[in-house]
């Protein structure tokens, strides 16, 4: 039995997770700001499908980009450069939550973003702490969202959730941004949770649990809500 969040009770330690299924730490509690917030600072987040109760993770390694690290492709580079798209910053945070949870993916039936998960993030960043990155192309009826991406920023570091793309390279296009935008800015670190092949082949890599949380308690001291401003997205790829 893994342990039960039930009022106000604290995380357990990190220690304490599981190694099958890597991670799995406690369950319950509530999807509540000051719950969320709580959990990221000290490297937990929330993933659980619908029906399920709330479920906290804290996996070993830990699947992590640093900005100066992030990869871009020759094509990736060209398709930046060709301008055809527009990025925009927290222009459109609900619309984008949606779009990740209804875009289907290789191997999963359903999303974990549920409408609960929607709405906790949505109240986080009218709060100023969770944020969008947009990728948009003119169309016939006025400019149309093809990609993006969100997550939380809390100090220097910046937690990433969650990506889609109804276009080609639109979500990379989104990624390349906030990777620029987010080492122009000063954070250390995008926490990328679990490996996949597509982040690794965009310069994230592994790290031991213990590393991600020496360096995010550095990163998350004396954090406040920031509001990022719309058009704060890169314009030059030379």
């Amino acid at each position: 039995m893994i342990p039960w969040l039930a009022g106000d009770a604290d995380f357990p330690p990190l220690e304490l997770a599981r190694s099958h299924p890597n991670g799995l730490l406690c369950a319950g509690g509530d999807l509540a700001p000051e719950r969320i917030l709580a959990a990221y600072r000290r490297g937990i987040f929330p993933w659980f499908s619908a029906g399920e109760p709330i479920l906290w993770w804290s996996p070993d390694p830990r699947m992590v980009l640093f900005p100066s690290e992030f990869r871009i492709s020759r094509s990736l580079k060209k398709t930046l450069r060709a301008g055809r798209h527009e990025v925009r910053l927290d222009s459109a945070f609900a619309r984008v939550i949606t779009a990740c949870a209804q875009t289907a993916r290789p191997g999963q039936p359903g999303t974990w973003i549920t409408s609960e998960m929607q709405r906790a993030y949505v109240r986080l960043h009218e709060l100023g702490w969770a944020h969008s990155v947009e990728t948009w192309v003119p169309g016939e009826n006025g400019d149309e969202l093809v990609g993006g991406l969100y997550g939380l920023a809390i100090g220097q570091m910046f937690y990433g959730e969650s990506m889609f793309s109804l276009r080609t390279d639109a979500s990379k296009i989104a990624v390349a941004h906030l990777a620029r935008f987010l080492g122009k800015h000063g954070f250390g670190m995008v926490d990328c949770q679990m490996r996949t092949a597509h982040l690794a082949s965009l310069g994230a890599r592994e790290i031991p649990r213990r590393e991600f949380i020496e360096r995010l308690s550095g990163l998350v001291k004396d954090a406040q809500p920031v509001r990022w401003p719309e058009q704060g997205a890169v314009t030059d790829w030379r």
